[in-house]
């Protein structure tokens, strides 16, 4: 294992350790179903700690690379070649629907004394560049700062012309819907939050719904639907609560790298994973391709904050003006530049650290529970 640590970077060891191997799993030389060299082996070759090493491979297992078995070791679960393949065993299996849970925008739990500090500050700093007119794409100091957020917290790289504000997810959809045109069909997951195909097929759309496995969308079902857009909710789908490994996400991408189809990118719970490095986003592993990311902050601040965001990749900027250019923006600016402060000034990224920590906390002590005597 030629592994080479450094500590003079401000890279943290365990995540060197991790993308290490990732490349050895990604290459091959670790192929799938193999059992990776065990914690102490990698600790002793890389000069690392225990618990760094736990928690390089606690990421790979998050990530969907491998999984851990009791007693027995990480084992790789990636597979390159076998994204859309009919041979071999059936992988599929049927998810477990959950119970009952809470609707996707519910209360994030946001502090309201940072609220409305936030809000005061606004109307004294701002005056009435509040009573301002909105761009139609949203306020440039707003779309900044998700371009500066996004860069730090999930490695997407975008210009501020890219990102378009709108009042909440469904408003978003439309637009989507209206953008590409409803002369495509638009694959769905199934069971899916139920607002994405009413808004679809209100505009026209014709809508595949395509059953869902315990690791998203069945291979052969979208190996076998005509559509060429597929809306995908890869982290915690509501209402399945499933979230796809990192092998279906390459196999999204390859089936519409295959067909020049556009692929929908719902992300609107993901800030809120308990796995210390941020999930891999479609439309930063996409590259050139037609990824349109969509997140909201109804679920990470609160319901009544009605603000959404699309993310359009640079080759649909000039369609979007053409066709759509000319709506106005439907979030106020006061709402909107009391989001970019909270961006601004960290309070939002220490909130959604504060709820991660939190969370990864609760699942340690169902893992881990304290005895009590």
């Amino acid at each position: 294992m030629n592994y080479s640590i450094t500590k003079d970077t401000k890279e943290p060891a365990y995540l060197q350790l991790y993308r290490f191997l990732i490349r050895d799993i990604t290459a091959g030389v670790y192929p799938y179903g193999t059992k990776l060299p065990s914690k102490r082996l990698i600790a002793s070759e890389t000069g690392l700690s225990l618990i760094t090493v736990e928690h390089a491979l606690s990421l790979l297992c998050d990530e969907g690379y491998a999984e851990s078995r009791e007693r027995s070791g990480c084992f790789v679960i990636y597979k390159e070649a076998d994204f859309l393949s009919e041979s071999g065993p059936d992988p599929e299996r049927k998810p477990q629907i959950p119970g009952p849970q809470i609707l996707p925008h519910s209360v994030g739990e946001f502090p309201y004394s940072v609220l409305a500090k936030t809000m005061r500050r606004v109307l004294q700093d701002y005056g009435d560049r509040i009573l301002v007119k909105s761009p139609g794409k949203g306020c440039m100091e707003l779309r900044r700062e998700i371009c500066g957020y996004l860069a730090r917290s999930r490695g997407i790289h975008v210009n501020p012309s890219q990102v378009i504000i709108g009042s909440g997810a469904e408003y978003l959809y439309g637009l989507i819907a209206q953008l590409i045109g409803n002369d495509r069909v638009f694959a769905i997951e199934d069971p899916c939050y139920d607002k994405i195909p009413k808004v679809y097929a209100s505009l026209g759309v014709r809508v595949d719904p395509l059953p869902l496995t315990a690791d998203g969308i069945s291979s052969k079902e979208l190996k076998k639907t005509k559509a060429s857009v597929l809306h995908v909710t890869p982290f915690n789908s509501f209402p399945s609560g499933i979230s796809v490994s990192i092998s279906k996400k390459k196999e999204y991408l390859g089936w519409a790298k295959e067909r020049g189809a556009i692929l929908i990118e719902d992300n609107y719970d993901s800030e809120l994973t308990v796995s210390t490095k941020p999930e891999d986003t479609l439309f930063s592993m996409a590259g050139a391709m037609g990824v349109i990311y969509l997140n909201t902050f109804s679920k990470t601040i609160a319901p009544s904050m009605r603000i959404g965001y699309l993310l359009l990749p640079a080759s649909m900027e000039a369609a979007f003006e053409d066709k759509l250019g000319f709506y106005s923006c439907t979030v106020p600016l006061f709402e909107q530049y009391v989001l970019s402060e909270l961006l601004h000034n960290g309070d939002f990224e220490r909130h959604i650290n504060r709820i991660r920590r939190n969370k990864r906390r609760e699942r340690q002590l169902l893992v881990f529970p304290t005895n009590k005597c």
